[in-house]
């Protein structure tokens, strides 16, 4: 009895400090995610009141907390949305894959972390924060941008891509060889093919095995349905992440949204717990060290992701303006990184403290660089096209009225929706 009050005492006081947290976080207008490590690195082993007697129920609960993010993930796609997105944004996800992915698995080799490693490292610094990023478009009011569909597109390929990353990434870590990785991988692939080809011939059909228009039944078929598939993939060695998020693509329509609204809260809850347990895992006096390699990899990253944005928005036609805004946005890590991480702690325990400090700094310098990095890149463009020109007075022509003052370009109509066109904007929303 005294065990079980221990930890009420303790799961209680851990929600309740969750709660706080995130309130405070919406105050600031900052993601919770990085205040959930911070709590779990000051409670963990090394911190300063470490919990014992909900440390059991804390793991179990961070492993719904994966399975729950992948699976209201995979609600947020339908089948269709996802082949289309890999028909037309697939040079730009192959892009996005080699330009972040490998500072990571370089970081990864001089570490001496080996090929195990490095591939873990590299999936942390290529995935971005969906949920981050996501928030960010919302309070900026940039959902109606043009870029938007652009940065969808590529986090719907990194989404997607996850679900034969991690397999992958599972069979190293078992250590099963070339051979056992080639089935897994095999395994990931046909597993995705086959459900993507079930969702778009028999969509219709499985939502309705599902559907239920008692909200308690659908909430317990739905929940059941994807724990019990995530088990078996994690038997099968697919991870039950991919697990998840393959059920969540299977199901569409009104089962989708009404499975969406009922879980979500279920999801955050569970998802801070993930966090905070990742972070309780992590000896505080390990991130000291790694501050640095995780700061210059950070900014490495931050330069490529940029860069990412940049490239998939220029294919699309965008604009430069909106080019810039599209990179700026995706800088942010999170959950996925610390999903990675928390995979490959167990073989290569080092990666923890580097993922949780390079998580910290992004997480906080993704929202800057989505809101500064197309301010910035349009005053260093004028300047350098004012250092190359001439002034117009001195060679007797009038001053263009857009270069009266501030010496900043007027907006080109491509970079504006169509509700902000034929209006001058600084192009926020």
């Amino acid at each position: 009895m005294h065990d079980t009050t221990a930890l009420l005492v303790e799961l209680g006081s851990v929600i309740l400090g969750l709660g706080i947290i995130g309130r405070f976080a919406g105050r600031i207008g900052l993601s919770p995610i990085p205040l959930y490590l911070l709590a779990g690195l000051a409670f963990g082993e090394g911190g300063l009141l470490p919990l014992g007697a909900s440390e059991e129920f804390t793991a179990i609960g961070a492993e719904i907390g994966v399975i729950l993010l992948l699976l209201l993930l995979g609600l947020e796609y339908s089948a269709s949305e996802l082949v289309t997105s890999l028909k037309t944004q697939y040079p730009s996800g192959a892009v996005d894959f080699v330009l972040n992915a490998t500072p990571g698995a370089i970081a990864g080799l001089m570490l001496g972390w080996g090929p195990v490693g490095a591939v873990a490292l590299a999936g942390v610094t290529w995935i971005s924060s969906s949920g981050v990023i996501a928030k960010v478009m919302t309070d900026m009011g940039r959902l109606g941008n043009r870029e938007t569909p652009v940065i969808l597109g590529v986090l719907v390929i990194e989404d997607l891509a996850m679900a034969v990353y991690l397999p992958l990434l599972t069979a190293m870590l078992a250590g099963v060889g070339l051979a056992g990785g080639s089935i897994a991988l095999l395994i990931a692939l046909g597993t995705v093919g086959f459900v993507l080809y079930l969702a778009l011939r028999h969509g219709r059909l499985i939502s309705r095995a599902v559907s239920s228009d008692n909200p308690e039944m659908l909430l317990l078929v739905v929940l059941g349905l994807t724990v019990l598939v995530a088990g078996v993939a994690q038997q099968l060695q697919v991870s039950a992440a991919v697990g998840a998020f393959l059920v969540g693509i299977a199901l569409s329509g009104e089962v989708a949204e009404g499975a969406r609204k009922l879980l979500t809260p279920l999801r955050d809850l569970f998802a801070a717990v993930f966090f905070v347990f990742f972070g309780l895992s992590t000896d505080p006096a390990e991130i000291p060290p790694v501050l640095l390699p995780a700061a210059l990899l950070a900014i490495v990253t931050v330069f490529t992701k940029i860069g990412t944005g940049w490239y998939a928005s220029r294919r699309a036609g965008i604009g430069p303006r909106g080019r810039w805004r599209a990179g700026g946005t995706l800088v942010a890590r999170g959950e996925f990184s610390i999903v990675i991480a928390g995979l490959a702690v167990a073989t290569e325990p080092r990666i923890g403290p580097i993922a949780t400090a390079y998580v910290l700094i992004l997480v906080i310098v993704g929202p800057l660089t989505a809101r500064w990095t197309e301010p910035v890149a349009s005053k260093l463009q004028a300047l350098l096209a004012g250092r190359g020109k001439k002034p117009a007075v001195a060679a007797g022509k009038p001053v263009p009225p857009h270069d009266m003052g501030a010496g900043r370009p007027m907006p080109s109509h491509d970079d504006l929706t169509p509700e902000h066109a034929g209006r001058d904007s600084r192009d926020s929303g």
